[in-house]
């Protein structure tokens, strides 16, 4: 790759989102912003290797696209409709004094609004916060090109016909509205980690990068938020032992059985101090939130030089604290798994036994009864478990992990 090639994948790694949120400010338009951004990388590459890299990538581009916005506009000969929508996005009140001004933020905010279905917003956050291309998004998410470009369009139309104001909340919606922001990328984060096609690879990981970079980028922007800290930290402790969560022949590796010579030293130390960040905040009475518990859980287990050595009274003790935040099956499937560890496999086995109803078409239940029937001995119970799961596995790399687990069973 050249330099002038690598600086625009630099270029656009780093301004496209501002350059699209600071196009939706100027004209208050989805649409207008995210193809005139478009337009302007696309001069960058035709115009960068004959003219050079501009000094100033970032005010090259805005400019660029500030002017291809505006042969738009007069092009749909809607000067004045456009104008009075930019007008309108002016002349909304003012802001509360200590929420941060920041474009990006804004546009996040606005692709993540509770107004559009979950997956419009991921797949929205995707297009106009991260860069990626429709196709890129249609790939990540199993559907074809068209459905994700409809998805997207209607999800713009809608911000448009319900005149979402591009701004931020007020202080007081913005815990609830950072909460939804960070689910979203939660959820694109869990897609890359484990995906679920059948026909894709087992781990995506440019999905978890991309997750991992829009976080950092809130981060950023919202420094003191402890959630925020905490979804990077477990997200960056998860991604550590990426490497060594997948076989040579594309089998999942449980975390017993995973090589943690290969995990990432440097994610898990920034994971680490990201946590112990959070416990002097507790420390200090500041309640931790759901993704910081789970980071804490992460942090136990990454800190653990061999799977004997995992102290698993602490990691019950840190679910215990997430039951009474989030009482959920799964939650409650994970603390079972804690519990075996610590007082044997009949125990969990009788506490998982009761979320049945709730889990029945979920593997992982399915695989962790599996596995605590295979402890008990109880062959065939544990075959039928393995069975289930497998039918309702949709990640390639597990499914052949619960393959070979039943067909070990004597």
């Amino acid at each position: 790759m050249s330099d002038v090639e690598e600086a625009i994948t630099r270029a656009h790694h780093d301004e496209w989102a501002r350059v699209v949120a600071a196009l939706t400010r100027r004209f208050g338009d989805l649409d207008i912003a995210e193809e005139a951004a478009a337009e302007a990388f696309a001069t960058a590459v035709e115009r960068w290797p004959a003219n050079g890299v501009p000094p100033n990538p970032g005010a090259w581009l805005t400019t660029t696209a500030s002017r291809k916005a505006i042969d738009r506009i007069r092009r749909e000969n809607k000067r004045d409709d456009k104008h009075r929508e930019a007008q309108m996005t002016y002349d909304d009140p003012p802001e509360p004094v200590g929420v941060i001004d920041d474009d990006r933020l804004r546009l996040i905010f606005i692709c993540c609004h509770p107004a559009l279905a979950t997956e419009a917003r991921v797949a929205l956050t995707l297009r106009m916060v991260g860069g990626l291309t429709v196709p890129e998004i249609a790939r990540a998410f199993l559907v074809q090109g068209t459905t994700m470009e409809q998805r997207i369009t209607r999800a713009k139309a809608k911000i448009k016909a319900a005149r979402i104001p591009y701004r931020m909340p007020s202080a007081d919606d913005l815990p609830t509205r950072v909460s939804g922001v960070l689910a979203v990328l939660f959820l694109v984060f869990n897609e890359g980690y484990l995906a679920s096609g059948p026909d894709t690879d087992p781990v995506r990981h440019d999905l978890t990068t991309e997750a991992i970079r829009l976080t950092r980028l809130i981060r950023a922007l919202l420094p003191r938020d402890g959630e925020v800290a905490g979804l990077l930290a477990l997200m960056l402790l998860t991604e550590a032992r990426r490497t060594a969560r997948i076989s040579a022949n594309g089998e999942l590796v449980a975390l017993d059985e995973q090589d943690r010579g290969a995990w990432d030293a440097e994610l898990i130390a920034e994971g680490h101090r990201l946590v112990r960040e959070r416990l002097a905040a507790a420390a200090a009475g500041v309640a931790p939130g759901r993704y910081q518990i789970l980071a804490a859980i992460n942090a136990v287990h990454t800190s653990a030089r061999d799977i004997r050595d995992t102290d698993w009274s602490q990691v019950l003790a840190l679910y215990d604290q997430l039951v009474r935040l989030d009482p959920s099956p799964i939650i409650a499937l994970n603390r079972a798994i804690a519990v075996a560890e610590l007082d044997g496999p009949e125990v969990a086995l009788a506490i998982i036994d009761r979320l049945a109803e709730a889990l029945a078409g979920y593997h992982a239940y399915h695989a962790t009864r599996a596995d605590l029937l295979r402890r008990l001995g109880r062959s065939q119970q544990s075959r039928a478990a393995y069975e289930r799961a497998i039918e309702l596995a949709g990640n390639t790399g597990e499914t052949a992990y619960l393959t070979r687990r039943r067909d070990q069973l004597q």
